[in-house]
């Protein structure tokens, strides 16, 4: 039977601690009273009515600001978890309260507090998107994983816009683990060029990676060993990127590669002559892999020539720049971008050697080359560090506008 509001009233102004403690631990105590012992004096009661399923939601407002931890860790974990079942029409100012107080708890100073929330929120669908999105954005990773890992509520905008200012390799990670992640995400998320966050969407089945996407992956996958075991695994391999693969993992790698049973016949066939290719390759004494002919490159005046030959009889194209990238033949590279582009050598050396990626992304733009030319272009002939690097945009797209293209030319003077 619950006890009359005079009587409760008396209690709570009681000097003895323990008589307000098993007030505030009540279910069936009157509102007012649960209320007024939301700033008594001691630490265990306040953390009692916050505990406390039956406290007024006003009183989580003055709980939110407690100065004591442990109440706000009570609090945060009762109405992180709350919030979620309140119906949206929620009767009266209950809802209202929760989410003013869930909004101050995501901006506490505590990580622990931020991370309760955090977990808590993660597969909610009924709370709201800024509040998901500002734990999304928080700069402690046990805060803002689960959330991007797991949140409905966060759309393709929202982690586009994560990615491109993440600042650590664990919030891209989680992000490439989401179920059912975009491939426009993907795209983001590839062009970091993040090792483990890579590694991460190469081993999320669920994931959907362009084809194109896929290619600019296995670009650099040879020098990466952290991707040859998800690429192996990868369903639904395009056959091309499976003989790609087949041509750099080690091989214990091969085996499971010529394995898999979702290839058509005819390409498992042609794998498995890479794979023995490569085996006869190893067995050869190192003397003899020593005198093996290397891929040669032209002369500057050859290129020169060359290059004028392919224009005059339209054959050169991505796939003959790409091919050269491949061998190193630095001066038909370069021939090729500044013939095409009607851009003097000189210029495009000199952007070569300044490792700019920009400079050399506008030059390859000018001479209607992919944005997959100018990726390889800046990463295999200028040497451009990562972080300097441009990456595609949506995978294929040049990740600068025509004007802002133009404005990079102009610094060369063209």
């Amino acid at each position: 039977m619950s006890m009359d509001y005079e009587s409760a009233k008396a209690l709570a102004t009681s000097k003895d601690a323990a008589v307000r403690l098993a007030l505030a631990q009540s279910q069936d105590m009157q509102p007012e009273i649960l209320y007024f012992l939301a700033v008594d004096e001691e630490a265990d009661v306040r953390r009692a009515i916050a505990a406390n399923l039956a406290t007024p939601a006003q009183a989580h407002l003055i709980l939110a600001n407690d100065s004591d931890e442990e109440v706000r860790a009570s609090l945060a974990d009762k109405v992180a978890h709350l919030l979620p079942e309140m119906p949206a029409d929620e009767v009266g100012k209950a809802r209202e309260y929760a989410i003013q107080t869930v909004e101050m708890l995501a901006r506490d100073e505590l990580t622990r507090i931020r991370a309760t929330l955090s977990e808590a929120l993660k597969s909610a669908v009924n709370v709201p998107h800024h509040v998901v999105k500002q734990l999304a954005q928080d700069v402690e990773l046990i805060v803002s994983a689960p959330v991007l890992e797991f949140s409905p509520l966060l759309t393709d905008e929202d982690l586009r816009e994560i990615v491109a200012g993440a600042a650590q390799s664990g919030a891209l990670s989680a992000i490439a683990r989401r179920i059912g992640l975009s491939a426009g995400v993907a795209d983001s998320i590839v062009a970091t060029r993040d090792v483990s966050a890579v590694a991460a969407l190469l081993a999320n089945d669920s994931a959907q990676i362009r084809e194109e996407t896929l290619d600019l992956i296995l670009d650099a996958a040879p020098s990466v060993e952290a991707w040859h075991e998800p690429l192996v695994q990868r369903p639904n391999l395009p056959v091309m990127a499976a003989k790609r693969i087949a041509g750099f993992v080690a091989e214990s790698l091969l085996a499971r590669l010529a394995a898999r049973t979702d290839l058509p016949e005819a390409a498992l066939a042609e794998i498995t002559a890479v794979v023995n290719q490569r085996l006869e390759l190893d067995e050869k004494p190192a003397m003899d892999r020593r005198a093996a002919p290397r891929d040669e490159t032209t002369s500057p005046s050859e290129a020169e020539a060359l290059v004028k030959r392919l224009i005059k009889e339209g054959k050169l194209d991505n796939d003959r720049v790409q091919d050269a990238i491949e061998r190193s033949d630095r001066h038909f590279v370069l021939q090729a971008i500044a013939q095409a582009g009607k851009s003097p050598i000189q210029a495009v050396t000199r952007a070569f050697e300044s490792k700019n990626g920009r400079l050399i992304t506008a030059l390859v733009w000018r001479a209607k080359f992919s944005m997959r030319t100018a990726v390889m272009a800046q990463r295999d002939i200028a040497k451009v560090p990562p972080k300097s690097m441009l990456n595609a945009r949506n995978g294929t797209d040049y990740p600068l506008s025509k004007a802002e293209l133009e404005d990079q030319l102009r610094i060369l003077g063209l």
